[in-house]
Formats: structure tokens, sequence, C-alpha cells
């Protein structure tokens, strides 16, 4: 048969009776013939509990040591399912990041892979046995423990699927699928049979959890065949892949939020060649990820710079502007939280040029105030108040007719 690799996140193998029912299910792809790699994350909460006692100790740890500490988690999960399956009478071997070849950048805490070593894998597949691979780290040049940062185990697996030429990587969650929105936020969300590489990668860039971005832009760039399924139900999931052969008729595919949003305005900076350059270089190499910007100019001399980020890179975003004042040459800086970020994705947009319009047109109906927007050809981004993110998902679901995948009408011009 095939080879496949499959990745099981933290919920999956949450408990001793999960991880038994994660070593039933590869079993039945073994009995089928199936080469098997399997990536697996830290059990349940794990994770945050390395963390919280890592603070414990320093309120400032360092990235190094963290790495060290939190890829432990992982450690457990593969050494123990790999006992499961090797009680229930299939061989199986646990592979660190390390052990599996997966070779990263010199850097702590969001790695990028760089590289796959596959002479283990394939030596250990040649023998029959079934590989379990630690998710979320690998190694680097210099010899040095790293971890991929949040969703890395989606990256890991994905990555391996490309590197070892898989027939297929199913991503198991505790969801069966890819949906239309969050279906805690809309109850009538409905599972997507299939979904392409760019409007996935929107989707998880501007907050759907379903998969990592990192994970999609491997998939995408090696072509990857991506399934998102159930880990505790055998129903069909979605199917990620090239739009060739999925049109659907739906200008719209899904609405995502993002709660994590802060809104930053460099206030008086000097309006010249090189300011926004000087800036953006400046939180860049600073690991701040900027993401919708306005630019405005009250005189002509100075301008002022707003722009989002993540809730949890301000502190490094505050810490580095400021200690860059002088170079930067701005007057102050002000922030304001309490922010979202509600979109909406579809490959549909190209050719539906009214479809931005009415996005603004259903949002103002419902006297919801928009801050910023940010467009791209196949999505629309809004940044309003929290207090207005789930009445915004929901009116959006339905007024694109994804309440029940019916394909609606965009007028023109609106």
């Amino acid at each position: 048969m095939g080879l496949i690799v499959q990745k099981f996140g933290g919920t999956s193998v949450g408990t001793i009776e999960r991880i038994q029912r994660v070593a039933d299910r590869i079993i039945s792809y073994k009995k089928e013939g199936h080469d098997m790699v399997v990536v697996v994350s830290a059990m349940g909460k794990s994770t945050d509990v390395l963390v919280d006692m890592a603070k414990e100790i320093s309120a400032n740890p360092s990235e190094r040591e963290m790495d060290m500490l939190l890829t432990t988690g992982e450690q457990v999960s593969i050494a123990l399912l790999s006992m499961a399956l090797q009680q229930k009478g299939y061989d199986a071997v646990s592979l660190t990041g390390w052990q599996a070849g997966i070779m990263t950048e010199s850097v702590h805490g969001k790695a990028r892979i760089k590289k796959l070593n596959s002479e283990r894998i394939f030596r250990e597949l040649r023998s029959g046995r079934v590989v379990i691979v630690a998710g979320f780290q690998g190694i680097s040049e210099e010899g040095e423990i790293t971890t991929l940062g949040r969703g890395g185990s989606d990256t890991t697996a994905v990555a391996l699927a490309a590197g070892l030429k898989a027939d297929k990587c199913e991503i198991f969650t505790d969801v069966s699928g890819v949906f239309t929105a969050d279906p805690r936020v809309v109850p009538t969300a409905q599972k997507l049979p299939a979904i392409s590489y760019d409007e996935m990668l929107e989707l998880a860039n501007l907050g759907a959890g379903v998969l990592h971005p990192r994970s999609v832009e491997v998939a995408k760039k090696h072509q990857v065949k991506l399934v998102v399924r159930s880990s505790f139900t055998a129903e069909e999931g979605t199917y990620v892949e090239e739009v060739s052969g999925m049109e659907t008729g739906r200008v719209v595919s899904g609405v995502a939020h993002d709660d994590d949003v802060v809104k930053i305005t460099v206030v008086g900076m000097p309006a010249r060649v090189g300011t926004l350059s000087g800036l953006f270089n400046t939180l860049a190499s600073n690991q701040v990820n900027v993401d919708i910007i306005i630019q405005s100019s009250y005189e002509a001399a100075v301008t002022n710079i707003s722009f989002t980020i993540a809730l949890g890179d301000l502190p490094r975003a505050l810490k580095t502007l400021e200690s860059n004042r002088e170079q930067l040459g701005f007057e102050k800086i002000d922030h304001e939280m309490g922010l979202a970020k509600v979109s909406i994705v579809g490959a549909g947009m190209i050719n539906n040029p009214g479809v931005a319009a009415e996005m603004f047109r259903q949002l103002a109906e419902q006297d919801i105030p928009i801050k910023m927007v940010s467009t791209s050809d196949i999505k629309v981004s809004c940044v309003v108040p929290q207090e207005f993110t789930e009445l915004a998902v929901r009116t959006l679901h339905t007024a694109f007719g994804l309440d029940t995948l019916e394909e609606i009408a965009i007028v023109h011009g609106l």
C-alpha cells in the first residue's frame, strides 16, 4: 500500500485510554498494509503545566532552557504510544525530533525546519516498525534542541510527509474537519468537504485554530495531500488541496475571528523615505509580527503609523520601540486593547468586487464600528471592538450563505 503520516494532538493523546484508542486506529491502517509515521503532541495540558512550573522559578526563563523543558512533554507521549502498540503486538519505535532528523534554524521557541535527514525513519520503516515521532521539536546545526512554536506538531507532520513523499498526511484533532466558522460561536457552522490551500492558509492566519499556518504553507509548497479528521469518530474529514476541480459556486468559504488583537500607533514619525522600512525592520528583527498597517499624515513633515499585532507580542513590541525611540525619531506610542479581527475568506472573491462592500454594509446594519480594514484577493478583514466579535461573525456567516452552504449572489458595486 502507501506511506501515511498521521498527527495526533494533545487532546487525542490526553489520557492512557485515548492513547490506546490512537494505537488501535494506527493498527487498523497497518492491517491494510500501510507504512505508518505518526507525530504526536504532548498529552493534554502538560505543556501548560511545564510552562507554569518554569514561571514559578523564573519570570524570564532562558529560551534555551525552556526548549529543553518543553520538549519533554512530547517524549512522554511518543514513549507511551510506542508501548501501547508493542503491547498490542505491533513493533514500534519512538523518535525525538532530532532522532528523526529534523534540522532547524538556530532559534529557540520559534525555529523553522530547514531540512530533513530521513535515513533513520526509512531504516525503521524497512524493519516493519511503526515510527512515532515527537512533534514540535528539532535540532539546530549547533546541536541545540529547538521548538517550532505554537502549532509546531502540525508543521512537523506536514514537513515529514513532504520529506518522505508520503501518500497522505492526516491531521487528527478534536473536531471533525474544517468548518465555515468556529462552531462554538456559530452553532450553524458547516463542515467543508474540501478547501483550497490558499483559503485554508488565510483562515489559519486569521484565527481558525484547526491547522497552523506554517503547516499549510509547507503542504502547499510540496503539494502534500492533507486531511483534517476527528480522533474520536470515523467520519470523513476535510481535504485541503489545490483549487482546481473544487468549483463550488460559493463566494465566501469561511468566517474567522481573532480576539488577541492590539492596535499600536507610533505618533509623530518623520515623513521621509525609509520611515516605514526602518520601523518594521526594527520590529521584525525582534520577532514582532505585524499584521494590518495604516499610515496617516497630519503635517507635511510628520506621519502617524498604526498597525496591529498579537496581544502576546505587546510587551516585546513596546520594549523594542522604546529602546529604538531615538533612532526611529517618533514622539510617542499609543496602544489600544480590547479589539478583535473578523475576516471572510473565499476564492470566489476574486471575481466578485462587491464582497467587501457587502461585508461593510452587514456590519453597519448591526451598528458594529470598523476601526481598520485589510484586504487581499481572497479575504477581507475588519478590526472591531472585541464586544462585537460574536455578533459580527454570526452576521457575516448568515449573510454569505454559510449557515446552509447555499450560494449567495453578490451585487457588484454595492
